[in-house]
């Protein structure tokens, strides 16, 4: 994650909300995070550093294929979803060799030369200076160790944003133009940049490999419940859900209305679908 102020909101309301909602998020991600796993391919005995772990679906997915001989660390800067993660880990059915710590990934000491794989699911566009957070994730890789992670293509691309933004134009006033190199979900949306990102960190073998799939948003027992599912996700924890969160009165209500209309139109049976696009980068240390 990054020390750019986010700290205090995962740290509140957000990650509270998350913790609450991690079940249907892990479900709409595991496509992506399936692919972002496939890529890193873990091997048994592996040491592997998981960075914006979150509730720790992938450190624990990580934990299983590096099995006992390996280890993973995953690091958040929510305590909320560190919990919950510590939680999930020790229900889990066989013992697994995973810890987390809440830590800034950007700035932590981490152990020097120690991990074969650097590993995240949508953890890394949030600092507030990139170059020098992945130096020193760079530092704390073996040479020649793995980067794998998965992030957003541009938002325009995905429908997590696009869809309730074309649903309430016109209602609320358009939003300025954000900065796109701005710490956010969407900032690696430029492949370019990413690529320099990681070359000023110290990477080689950079490679990008877009990633589309459809994403299961909403389900229920009937279509309307579906809807209505995927309708209360766009305004919790859906990347536009902090301008829709900021309506009040007939204009929220009008909001929530073309919302849902929009998202019926992705209803099918099994639940609400939308597209995703990410990219799955990986490169050496």
């Amino acid at each position: 994650m990054a020390e750019n102020g986010q700290s205090a909101e995962w740290n509140g309301r957000k990650g509270e909300i998350w913790v609450v909602n991690h079940e249907r998020i892990d479900r709409m991600l595991a496509p992506l995070g399936r692919a972002a796993l496939d890529a890193a391919a873990p091997k048994p005995g592996e040491f592997v550093l998981d960075v914006g772990c979150g509730a720790g679906s992938t450190a624990l997915q990580l934990a299983q294929e590096v099995g006992a001989t390996g280890s993973v660390l995953g690091v958040d800067i929510s305590e909320p979803m560190l919990t919950l993660a510590r939680k999930r880990a020790v229900a889990s059915p066989a013992a697994l060799p995973v810890r987390f710590e809440l830590a800034d990934a950007a700035t932590y000491a981490l152990p020097r030369a120690h991990f074969d794989l650097m590993f995240s699911r949508f953890g890394v566009m949030f600092f507030a200076e990139p170059v020098a957070a992945f130096a020193n994730l760079h530092g704390a890789m073996k040479p020649g160790g793995r980067l794998s992670f998965v992030c957003w293509r541009p938002a325009a691309e995905n429908e997590l944003v696009s869809i309730p933004a074309r649903a309430v134009k016109g209602l609320i006033p358009p939003a300025p133009p954000a900065e796109p190199d701005a710490p956010g979900p969407f900032s690696f949306g430029d492949p370019a940049r990413v690529r320099s990102i990681l070359s000023g960190a110290g990477f080689s073998h950079i490679a990008l490999e877009p990633f589309g799939c459809r994403m299961l948003y909403g389900v229920g027992e009937t279509r309307d419940a579906a809807i209505e599912d995927a309708v209360e996700q766009a305004f919790e924890t859906g990347p536009f859900s902090r301008v829709l969160g900021e309506l009040q009165g007939e204009v929220l209500e009008q909001a929530r209305r073309a919302v849902r209309a929009a998202f019926a139109d992705r209803a099918e049976e099994g639940g609400v679908f939308i597209e995703g696009n990410a990219w799955i980068v990986t490169a050496r240390a």
